[in-house]
Parts: C-alpha cells; sequence; structure tokens
C-alpha cells in the first residue's frame, strides 16, 4: 500500500461555548465508542475497565485532585522533534522527558508489535486483522485494540518488541489496560523514527520493519477520522502532509485529561517527527489547545536550528 499524506482540514477560527462543549462530548464518545459505554463501565467496576484500557482510580489520581483542589496542580506537557531530513541527530525536547499515560496513542505501537510478529513469522496480516488494525488507527476503536493488544502478548509482548524497535522508557499497561502504559516523548520520536525512516537511512538508525509495514503504519495515520485530526498536525504548513495518532484520557478521580499527539509533520521543506505528551488537562479542549501550541513552538524551534 503505497504512502500518501493527507492535507490537515480548515479549522474554524472561533467556536462557541457550545460548539467547544460538543466537540469535546465527540472526542470523549470516540475514545469509549459511546458516552452509554463509559457509563456501563463506570457502572459494571474495574473489571470492564480493564478490557477497554479504561484505567482504574488511582491513588495519583487522589492526590492530584487534592492539589488542583488546593489551587497547587498545573497542566504538564512536554514535546520533542525530528528533523525527519536528518535523522542520526537528536531530538530536541522541551519540558521533562518523564513518562507519561499514552491513552491511545499506544496503538501506533500495537500495530507496530503486530507487524513484527507477523513479519517474524513469515507472513502478512490476516484480513480480521486488517479490519481491527485500521480500525484501531483510523477511529480509535478500542475493542479492536483490546483484541490486537492480547494477540501481541499484553504488555510482555509490548515490551519484548519495542526493545528491538529502540524503547527503552515505555512500560505496558497491566492486564488489558493497555491505555495506561507509560511513556517518553523521546521513546515515542524512537517509535515513529522505526515507522517513518526510509531504506536509504544508516544502519545505525534504520528500522527492523519492513517497507511493507512501514508504509502500512503511515498510510493508516493519513486516514485519521476528521474529528480526530487535531494535535500535531497544527505544526504542519497549512495543505502541507501530515501523518498522526492522538490520544486522550479522562481521568476517574481527578476529572483531568491525558492529551497527547504523535506523528510526522511537513513545514517548509522539511519533515519533523513530533511527540507532544500531557497530563492534568482541566479540560479536553484546554488540552489540546497546549497540545498544538507546543508542537508549532518545537517545530518552528527546529526549523530556525536548520
Amino acid at each position: 500500500m503505497s504512502y500518501r499524506p493527507n492535507s490537515r482540514p480548515a479549522v474554524p477560527s472561533a467556536r462557541t461555548p457550545g460548539q467547544r462543549d460538543r466537540r469535546a462530548g465527540l472526542c470523549a464518545a470516540l475514545l469509549t465508542g459511546s458516552l452509554a459505554t463509559l457509563a456501563a463501565i463506570a457502572a459494571a467496576g474495574p473489571a470492564a475497565a480493564a478490557v477497554t484500557g479504561t484505567p482504574v482510580p488511582s491513588g495519583a489520581d487522589a492526590a492530584r485532585a487534592t492539589a488542583q483542589a488546593s489551587g497547587e496542580s498545573e497542566a504538564r506537557v512536554t514535546s520533542a522533534v525530528l528533523d525527519l531530513d536528518h535523522p542520526a541527530g537528536k531530538p530536541r525536547v522541551r519540558g521533562k522527558d518523564v513518562p507519561y499515560d499514552t491513552a491511545s496513542i499506544i496503538k501506533v505501537d500495537v500495530l507496530a508489535a503486530l507487524l513484527l510478529r507477523a513479519q517474524d513469522a513469515g507472513r502478512g496480516l490476516t484480513g480480521q486483522e486488517r479490519t481491527r488494525a485500521e480500525a484501531m488507527i483510523e477511529r480509535s476503536d478500542n475493542d479492536a485494540a483490546s483484541a490486537l493488544w492480547r494477540e501481541i502478548g499484553l504488555a510482555p509482548g509490548l515490551e519484548a518488541v519495542n526493545k528491538r524497535l529502540g524503547l527503552s522508557a515505555t512500560v505496558g499497561g497491566a492486564g488489558g489496560t493497555w491505555g495506561l502504559t507509560r511513556t517518553t516523548v523521546s521513546d515515542q520520536i524512537r517509535l515513529l523514527r522505526a515507522v517513518f525512516t526510509d531504506d536509504t537511512t544508516s544502519s545505525a538508525t534504520g528500522s527492523v520493519l519492513t517497507t511493507t509495514s512501514r508504509n502500512y503504519i503511515r498510510t493508516l495515520m493519513t486516514r485519521i477520522a476528521a474529528g480526530q485530526s487535531w494535535g500535531v498536525s497544527a505544526a504542519s504548513d497549512s495543505g502541507a502532509g501530515w501523518a498522526l495518532k492522538n490520544g486522550w484520557l479522562q481521568r476517574s478521580t481527578t476529572g483531568l485529561w491525558d492529551i497527547n499527539s504523535v506523528g510526522r509533520v511537513t513545514s517548509g521543506t522539511h519533515h519533523y517527527l513530533v511527540a507532544v505528551l500531557s497530563d492534568g488537562n482541566t479540560s479536553m479542549t484546554g488540552g489540546i489547545a497546549a497540545v498544538e501550541h507546543a508542537a508549532r513552538t518545537a517545530v518552528t524551534s527546529a526549523r530556525a536550528a536548520d
């Protein structure tokens, strides 16, 4: 399958509060499948949460809620950017390169693991695997992600593959809670490099994924559903190509949001790999705005340094 970059759709310059609320509601529903599903998960308790990747409330959530109530809590955001035209260089990191929850950005890693396991077996993906992979990346379908998470061997399977992909600081979520995998922006750049590097790259920065596998992931990342095309795409020039995967997760106890975005963007004459991770956001829309600002700042800084 050939790789054809998508273009960022036009975004209205301003939205009414009602429009913002509808957008946040739509995205939250997309994460869990529906608001009814979210309610069912809450009623069913931890067992249902483990199946879907929705987090079980933690002590850290409660501590953050207390800090927020006392005015001590602030959202965190960390970004990293790498000029893909100089892949042997080091990524430029802004903020503390510490672990964050992945939410749905882990789905790129799950697909890479699935493809690498298929490569090892000397086969392509089955029809069912392709259907699930495409739903997982393009629409961020959680049921598809849970099925493929089990197929790759849960966290141990992910971590075994990640060693081969060069990731060193990503720890899979326990059991079925793939959305609580912890990662850093540096590891996300390593994963993106494994996906977006090409066959002319030196062996030192090359990928264990075949050209066919890399092109498949890239293509799906350009076909993201319109309502999910925010994030690092904001750093692309108008009309330029991008490929991305976003993650968004409202924490059960605090109501605060994890908002993440990773992908490849085009700015000027260069292509950049960009990863932005954030948590502690008081709203989804505010978190998206913070992530997009961080992505634009990271790419502008990288361009100035070229």
